[in-house]
C-alpha cells in the first residue's frame, strides 16, 4: 500500500501542493519548521480522520488563509493498494459562516463520493513513529487507550463502529446520572443505556485483549533480540472490570499468560460488563459519571515481572516502544495482506546505532515509507543510496 499522489490546499505549512511520491524509503530532510513533519501529518490525516499532534481542526489551517472569506483546507491522496487498484480519499475543513465557535466542518469523499468519517477508516492504513511514542510507557492511560484506539480502528470496521457507539451512548449516560443527582430523573431510566454501553463496550475490550495478545508475542521476539535475550516483554492489559472466561472466575484477564483460548468475546463480557454498572450505580450517580467501562482500561508494560513506568529506565522504555511498534508493524502487515504506510518523524534520531540498524533493516522492502530528519549523516550510506532524498524549506520540495 502506497499513496501514489498528495495533494495539500492551504494545509499547515502549505498554500499549495501537488507531488508525486516514490515507492519505496523517502527522506525528507531539512531545518525544523520547514514542512517535513506537515506532509506526514496530512498522510495520517487521510488514515486516521485526526491529528497527531493538533487538539482541533482549526489548527490545520495555513496561517495565510485565516482571513479569507471561507477559509478551508483540503487534503487529498490517491492509494494504491497491492492489486494495483486506486483509492481517491479527499478531507476539506470548513468554517461555517453561521457557527460563531469558529469550528470547522469535515466532508470526506472516497473517490468522489461522499462518506462519513468511519468510511474513511481503513482506506489507508499507516503505522507511525514518533519521539512521543515514550509517553506509551511514561504518559498518562488515555495515551494509551488513544494507541489501541487509532490502531484497531484502521482495520477493524465493527470495532470502529463500536468504538463511535460508546462515546456517544457515554455521554448520554453520563448527563443521565448528573440528572439523576439533582433528582430530575430515575435510576431506572439507566437500564436503557446500560444496554447501549455494554454492546459496544464489550466489543471493545475484546478488540483490545485480542490485539494485545498478537501484539504480546511479536513484541517479545522483538524485544529479545534488542535485549540479547535478558529481558521479557509483557503487555498488561487491566480493564476497568475484570471479566472471566468461566462463572469460576479462575481464566480472568489479570491472569498473564500467551494462553490464546482466553479470548473472550463481546457475548461473554457483556453480562458482565452490566453485573459491574449496578454494583457502581450508587457511587455513579453520587459522582455524575461513568466508572466502569473501556474508557478507564489501562495498559502497562512489563519487563521481568517490573513496571517500566514505574521501576524502569529511560532506556528500557525507548526498547519496549520500538518492540511494540514494530510489532504493530507486523501485525498489520499480517492482518490487511500488505504492507502499511510506514511514516517516522525525527524517530531515528532518537535511537543509538545499533537500535537504529536494527530498525532500518526491518523496515527495509516496505512498500512505501518516508522519514523525516534535521541530520541525513546519520543515516547509513546503503541506506541514502537506495532512499529518494528531497530537501524541505519553506514549504516547498527540492527533489535533488
Amino acid at each position: 500500500m502506497r499513496v501514489e499522489h498528495l495533494s495539500l490546499t492551504n494545509f499547515r505549512n502549505y498554500s499549495r501542493l501537488e507531488v508525486t511520491l516514490p515507492a519505496g524509503p523517502l527522506l525528507l530532510y531539512g531545518d525544523n519548521a520547514q514542512g517535513k513533519t506537515s506532509l506526514l501529518e496530512a498522510v495520517y490525516y487521510l488514515a486516521a480522520a485526526r491529528s497527531v499532534w493538533a487538539s482541533s481542526d482549526r489548527q490545520l489551517l495555513n496561517w495565510g488563509a485565516q482571513g479569507d472569506v471561507l477559509p478551508f483546507a483540503k487534503v487529498s491522496a490517491e492509494v494504491v493498494n497491492r492489486h494495483a487498484a486506486v483509492t481517491t480519499l479527499d478531507v476539506t475543513l470548513l468554517r461555517n459562516p453561521a457557527d460563531t465557535s469558529g469550528k470547522l466542518q469535515k466532508k470526506i469523499r472516497v473517490n468522489g463520493v461522499d462518506k462519513r468519517m468511519l468510511d474513511l477508516l481503513g482506506q489507508l492504513n499507516v503505522v507511525m513513529f514518533l519521539p512521543q511514542d515514550l509517553a506509551l510507557v511514561e504518559g498518562a492511560p488515555q495515551d494509551r487507550r488513544r494507541y489501541l484506539n487509532i490502531t484497531l480502528a484502521q482495520t477493524d470496521r465493527t470495532y470502529a463502529e463500536a468504538l463511535h457507539a460508546y462515546d456517544k451512548v457515554l455521554e448520554q449516560r453520563n448527563a443521565l446520572l448528573r440528572r439523576i443527582a439533582e433528582r430530575h430523573g430515575s435510576p431506572t431510566e439507566l437500564e436503557y443505556w446500560d444496554e447501549k454501553l455494554t454492546d459496544a463496550g464489550s466489543i471493545i475490550i475484546a478488540g483490545r485483549q485480542r490485539l494485545l495478545r498478537e501484539l504480546e508475542l511479536l513484541a517479545q521476539d522483538v524485544h529479545s533480540d534488542l535485549t540479547a535475550g535478558a529481558e521479557t516483554l509483557e503487555l498488561d492489559y487491566q480493564p476497568s472490570f475484570k471479566p472471566t472466561a468461566s462463572e469460576s472466575g479462575q481464566l480472568s484477564f489479570n491472569a498473564l499468560g500467551l494462553d490464546l483460548s482466553r479470548q473472550l468475546d463481546p457475548a461473554s463480557i457483556a453480562p458482565q460488563f452490566r453485573e459491574a454498572l449496578v454494583a457502581a450505580r450508587s457511587e455513579e450517580i453520587a459522582r455524575g459519571m461513568t466508572l466502569t467501562g473501556p474508557q478507564r482500561d489501562e495498559l502497562r508494560f512489563c519487563v521481568n515481572d517490573h513496571d517500566l513506568a514505574e521501576f524502569g529506565s529511560r532506556g528500557q522504555a525507548r526498547t519496549a516502544v520500538m518492540a511494540l511498534k514494530l510489532a504493530e508493524l507486523g501485525w498489520m502487515k499480517r492482518v490487511i495482506g500488505e504492507w502499511p504506510l510506514l511514516l517516522l518523524d525525527e524517530f531515528i534520531a532518537e535511537l543509538d546505532s545499533k537500535r537504529r540498524g536494527y530498525l532500518l533493516e526491518r523496515i527495509d522492502g516496505a512498500t512505501q515509507s518516508i522519514l523525516t530528519t534535521t541530520e541525513r549523516e546519520i543515516f547509513s550510506d546503503s541506506f541514502l543510496a537506495k532512499a529518494a532524498q528531497w530537501h524541505i524549506h519553506a514549504g516547498q520540495i527540492v527533489q535533488p
